[in-house]
């Protein structure tokens, strides 16, 4: 029995106590925006740079645009769902995905692109927040937990996204060059934004009585600030060189502010006293930071190396990445519904470091069938890891600030994302060789040695997951 069949059989039509099927399609639609964006552009990046004259340092920027916006809208949009409600978000989002399609295709030069990638990242933002905003409504609604496939479908479908994304960029870009993969986002807007305009609820859904009794209050102070922050901040990553150090400064002293303003704050955009509260979603943060550096320093960094270090093409290099696609699905799909999350990290976290020494073993005369190895090995943390940490956020976040939550994880998948950019960029230079990949490696093994070891002490995660867990 398939996953989304057995969602149908435990799910009834969205009356009554079960959960509303007819959500599905727009909610998992509007969530994998992001991250087919976010992996179909690994294989681009070659022959973007070809068509347009730009070394690997320049089209970078591609990467971390889309992060950049990313990293900054979801929590922002995430809370502006918990108190508005997903429907007029979602809609505005999708639309805007669909305007950034069009730019991107008929781009002239790479600085339009680099918008084109901005539109898209603050685009992309309503979906994962709206996702998880509504299968927590649906269990206050219905006054029972979602079930347990629902959350590993969300999972499975990002995952899946984000690992098919290089092959099927790869297909586009042999059937109609490096556009095509700006042209995808047209009819997937579209698509989502006709499925969310039937069946997202039109009423808005708040899940906090407070913010139903406070209309029209927003901490627009607050936002701004965070936004500052994380830009200074990101910019940083992008080019770390000491002479930039005055963008730590600027991301300091306005995070300084931030931390002012939201606790004075009456309604701030995020409750730091809540957040501080709550050291086990702290630490699932920080452990999300670095299960994506290494996830994404692999996507980019190892496809980049197929191409220009083993001379592959980018449709094989994307073919190439196939078995983690399949590898992620399995492992998502097997574990899923198995309780307790510890026990999945520390799999995912060995899985990392196995794949990372994996890595530092290739060569340029490296025969496939290795390659094939590679990803195998690292679909096996892939399929762990994105389950295992978003199932900790929606047990571990509070109710109310589930949206905003579950954007805030989102920024620091993006900040795991934006230092694997700014390692990718600083260590290949000019060019993806098989010495660069080695670099790239020993970093992603600090990274994963780190992940594991806060995994291990995590006293929170004992239980986690399993009957009667959820916050």
């Amino acid at each position: 029995m398939t996953l989304l069949s057995a969602l149908r059989r435990r799910s009834g039509t969205g009356s009554g106590d079960e959960f509303d099927r007819s959500l599905l399609a727009p909610m998992v639609l509007g969530a994998v925006l992001n991250p087919v964006n976010s992996s179909i552009i690994a294989v681009s990046l070659i022959p973007i740079g070809v068509a347009l004259g730009a070394p690997p340092s320049a089209t970078a920027w591609l990467v971390s645009a889309l992060y950049l916006a990313t990293s900054v809208g979801q929590p922002v949009v995430g809370r502006l769902i918990d108190r508005y409600g997903p429907r007029r978000l979602f809609l505005g989002a999708t639309a805007l995905v669909g305007v950034a399609g069009i730019i991107g295709t008929t781009a002239p030069n790479l600085p339009v692109l680099v918008v084109a990638r901005v539109l898209l990242g603050f685009g992309t933002c309503a979906g994962y927040p709206a996702a998880m905003h509504l299968i927590r409504g649906e269990a206050r609604r219905t006054g029972r937990d979602s079930p347990a496939g629902v959350l590993t479908l969300l999972a499975v479908s990002g995952q899946t996204i984000a690992v098919i994304g290089p092959p099927l960029g790869g297909v586009l870009i042999g059937l109609g060059g490096w556009r095509t993969t700006f042209a995808v986002n047209i009819p997937l807007a579209l698509v989502a934004f006709v499925l969310a305009a039937l069946r997202l609820p039109r009423e808005p859904v708040r899940e906090s009585v407070d913010d139903a009794d406070r209309p029209g209050r927003l901490d627009v102070a607050g936002i701004l600030l965070f936004a500052g922050m994380l830009v200074a901040l990101l910019l940083f990553l992008m080019n770390p060189r000491l002479d930039h150090w005055y963008l730590l400064a600027v991301s300091a002293g306005t995070g300084a502010a931030f931390a002012v303003r939201e606790l004075r704050a009456g309604e701030p955009f995020l409750d730091l006293r809540v957040l501080g509260g709550n050291p086990a979603l702290l630490v699932t943060y920080g452990r999300t930071l670095l299960a994506y550096l290494v996830s994404y320093t692999f996507l980019y960094g190892y496809t980049q190396w197929l191409q220009d270090g083993r001379g592959l093409s980018a449709t094989h290099a994307g073919l190439l990445q196939l078995p983690l696609f399949a590898t992620g699905i399995l492992v998502s799909l097997a574990t899923g519904r198995r309780g307790g999350l510890r026990g999945k990290l520390v799999a995912g976290a060995i899985g990392q470091l196995a794949g990372c020494a994996l890595l530092v073993l290739l060569v340029r005369a490296s025969p496939i069938w290795l390659l094939v190895v590679v990803a195998l090995v690292f679909g096996v943390p892939q399929g762990l890891n994105s389950l295992a940490l978003q199932n900790s956020v929606y047990h571990q976040a509070d109710a109310d600030r589930i949206g905003a939550s579950a954007g805030l994880q989102r920024t620091f998948v993006y900040l795991g994302a934006m230092v694997a950019a700014a390692a990718q960029g600083a260590i290949y230079g000019s060019a993806a060789d098989t010495g660069g990949l080695h670099g790239l490696a020993e970093l992603m093994l600090v990274a994963g040695a780190l992940f594991l070891v806060v995994t291990v002490v995590d006293r929170s995660l004992r239980g986690l997951g399993r009957a009667g867990a959820t916050r």
